[in-house]
């Protein structure tokens, strides 16, 4: 089977909250195109999309999956996404290689935060977008309602194409501004009757096609003056304006449907078919090197890998876009990313689970390929001698850790090797083996990522895993001054142990003037590993200590340091001053005095007023504008502090700083206070003074478990 021309190639993405139908409607475009025979349905786990056992079992979208249907000579390249964050990297994989997007409304809750979501990497990669209110049929379905939504979050360039005549369960009509028509549907769906627009509607059609024809005319000459001359502009007149206008992200058409019922969903490939860009009419692709890189069939070959995933006796399955080029089985593409050299054994086009084997794929088209040795999601690759390397995609910091554990120690092993199989597929989970919380941490995009996770750990990989709250990275500081001598002697027959140190510790800050009252001979002020300072003053005279053992005090305080007397936490932002001490001619040696060093410190932190530093969080919640007193008494239960609120069309975004501590399981419960239709993102902002009572009962904890 031999791939599209690039030019009647269209590569279109679904995008939306969950619960909006997108891959019903899905199942309706490719039945509508004749690519299956027989609507499959979610309830009936039988839809070309949602075809993993997790997907059944959750009724559910949690993977993107690519297929494709042929619709009036031109291919129409279809990706599905997940509408729950939890799984935003599959939308922002799927947006870096559609050249259209199609963001689904549900006509009867309107525009909800997974439309948020999706919005923000659309306008990031400025993708052409197509609004699709969905569920007319819907008892509550109100188009007006989300209408106004959309142009409100979204602004003046969202509009109305088309509308229904009647809504709700009698839904069976829309109205057309841009061909002029009316479209009457059977009651079971399908191919509708075309007939005059009712008197009712005129004035309204009018003004809508006027819009339309204004939009078109700011980029065809002569287009205005036709209109005034005749009163009206077929939808072939039209087309070359308004194609440059969406290929612009000048206007961002509203259809309706019903995906349910048939309704809609052919008018809608048509406009895709007519009027949304092909590859070839999209910009240059930027590329990391500062150049570009055009969908030229005739250009060498180039293809960029957008998503990876492991099928039990397949392997890894790699999905790509060409480029640039052409691309046959058994070319050899050198992976731009690590220099390995990679031989496409076979090239398939998707349909959901099923690949279709194909001779040949062209600039711009969609594939699949399965077993690369050294492919992997974001790398580029390309006939030998080019130099290309696309912008790699970014990916959200991750908003839930976990600490996993096994029931056995040997099934750890097992269970990192399996979890980095799947870190390879997904790029916002992360895997981090913690010497410092000295835990295995596990970092997703929510609950419900990490859930399934975990689900196919237990049935692709036959491993169990624990979750736990992680512990938290603490600081220990001090706020005061305080000196300290300590002593360190041991005889046990034959050459001994012996050190003494004379030691002031302080509290550190940038520009701090130097100690007064001794003999500075050394400074060093040095970065530490887990960040902050430490200053290390060397003021010994008269050959107290002998120089050679300054490297061997300056570890026993970083050993110290690295495990912190009040809680085992790291130390940092300190300065420690050496100004005295005794050695002893044969018994002192590098060991003796690294120890005194750690006590004389340990001695002196306990008296330098010590304070306890907590990792806080800069989060932001964009919630609806009713559940706003709910998420805000919900973080002041978690000491946050407030940093600033406004409104963004019907949601307001609160901004808050929360220590880490207070955050295990906000995602759940933020989810649960506002029936899942807030989204919440947190990055590190710095460290702060833990309250009294919680360092007090923090030191009580960690005292106990040095006792056992």
């Amino acid at each position: 089977m031999m791939s599209a021309n690039t030019k009647d190639l269209r590569n279109v993405v679904l995008l939306g909250h969950s619960d909006s139908g997108k891959t019903t409607l899905i199942e309706t475009m490719l039945y509508e195109g004749g690519a299956i025979k027989r609507r499959g349905s979610v309830q009936g786990q039988n839809t070309v999309s949602d075809n993993t056992d997790l997907e059944h079992e959750k009724g559910k979208t949690i993977f993107s999956h690519q297929m494709f249907v042929n619709w009036r000579g031109n291919k129409l390249n279809i990706i599905d996404t997940p509408g729950f964050d939890d799984f935003v990297g599959e939308v922002i994989s799927s947006l870096k290689v559609a050249d259209t997007a199609l963001i689904v409304l549900n006509a009867a809750n309107g525009v909800e935060v997974g439309t948020e979501i999706v919005w923000e990497y659309v306008e990031k990669y400025e993708t052409p977008a197509i609004f699709v209110i969905n569920q007319m049929d819907h008892a509550k379905a109100d188009f007006e309602k989300t209408l106004e939504q959309a142009k409100e979050r979204f602004g003046s360039k969202v509009v109305p194409i088309q509308y229904p005549f009647n809504s709700g369960a009698n839904f069976n009509a829309i109205i057309d501004a841009l061909r002029m028509v009316m479209y009457e549907f059977p009651a079971n769906g399908g191919k509708p009757e075309k007939k005059p627009i009712p008197d009712s509607e005129i004035d309204r059609v009018n003004e809508m096609h006027n819009a339309l024809v204004e939009i078109a005319a700011e980029n065809e000459d002569g287009l205005m003056e036709k209109y005034f001359e005749e009163g009206y502009l077929s939808e072939e007149e039209l087309a070359k304006g308004i194609t440059i206008a969406l290929a612009k992200q000048q206007f961002f058409p509203v259809f309706v449907t019903s995906g349910l019922k048939d309704m809609g969903s052919g008018r809608l490939m048509g406009f895709i078919d007519d009027i949304a860009p092909s590859p070839a009419e999209r910009p240059a692709r930027k590329l990391e090197n500062g150049g570009e890189i055009s969908y030229d069939p005739d250009d060498k070959t180039t293809i960029f890998i957008y998503k990876t995933s492991s099928e039990p006796q397949v392997g890894m399955v790699s999905y790509f876009k060409v480029l640039s080029g052409k691309l046959k089985p058994g070319d050899e593409l050198i992976n731009a990313n690590n220099g390995e050299t990679e031989r496409i054994s076979q090239l398939f086009i998707a349909e959901g689970k099923e690949r279709i084997p194909v001779t040949e794929l062209v600039a711009g088209d969609l594939g699949v390929t399965v077993k690369l040795k050294y492919g992997h999601s974001n790398n580029t690759l390309n006939t030998k001698g080019l130099d290309r390397k696309v912008r790699p995609m970014k990916f959200p910091e991750s908003r839930i850790r976990k600490a996993i554990s096994t029931d056995s120690a040997s099934d750890m092993e097992k269970l990192v090797t399996a979890l980095h199989k799947i870190e390879e597929e997904d790029p916002t989970l992360k895997v981090e083996q913690s010497a410092e919380l000295r835990q295995t941490i596990l970092h997703g995009q929510g609950q419900l990522h990490l859930d399934l996770v975990k689900q196919r750990l237990q049935k692709e990989f036959g491993v169990k895993m624990n979750f736990d709250n992680p512990r938290i990275s603490y600081r220990e500081t001090i706020t005061g001054k305080a000196d300290a001598g300590y002593r360190h002697k041991k005889q046990s027959g034959g050459s001994g142990q012996f050190g003494e140190i004379h030691m002031r510790v302080e509290n550190f800050y940038e520009g701090m003037e130097d100690p007064t009252g001794v003999n500075i001979r050394q400074k060093e002020i040095e970065d530490l590993p887990w960040g902050g300072k430490l200053a290390f003053y060397w003021c010994i005279v008269g050959g107290a200590i002998d120089n050679r053992y300054i490297g061997a005090i300056k570890k026993g305080i970083m050993q110290q340091m690295k495990e912190g007397p009040l809680t085992g936490s790291h130390c940092q932002n300190i300065r420690v001053t050496v100004y005295d001490g005794k050695m002893h001619s044969v018994d002192s040696n590098d060991i003796s005095f690294q120890l005194a060093a750690s006590g004389a410190f340990k001695e002196a932190f306990h008296d330098a007023k010590p304070q306890l530093l907590e990792p806080i969080y800069s989060v932001e919640i964009l919630c609806p504008d009713e559940d706003t007193g709910d998420v805000m008494g919900d973080l002041q239960t978690r000491r946050a502090i407030i940093s600033g609120m406004d409104s963004e069309g019907h949601y307001q975004k609160i901004l808050a700083d929360v220590p880490l501590a207070e955050m295990h399981d906000y995602g759940s419960t933020l989810r649960s206070i506002t029936g899942g239709r807030a989204k919440f993102t947190m990055k590190f902002s710095g460290y702060q003074l833990v309250p009294g009572n919680v360092q007090q009962e923090l030191v009580k904890n960690y005292s106990q478990l040095e006792v056992v």
